[in-house]
């Protein structure tokens, strides 16, 4: 882990599964604090709390 995107913030679409929810993952361990958007607020809420203090949940649909 690495303090590369510290202070920075990523807003992560789709970020409650795949390709979303590893970025997301990837980013914080860079230090980035995450938001997660989707519209499955059940495994957008389980992502962001893994991430602990760095990650948000949002409720959105972009379609």
């Amino acid at each position: 882990m690495t303090d590369r995107l510290k202070g920075k913030v990523a807003l992560i679409t789709g970020g409650a599964s795949g390709l979303g929810a590893n970025a997301a993952t990837l980013m914080a361990q860079e230090g980035a604090s995450i938001v997660v958007a989707d519209i499955a607020a059940d495994r957008g809420k389980a992502v962001a709390d893994r991430l602990g203090s760095a990650g948000h949940f949002v409720r959105l649909d972009v379609t």
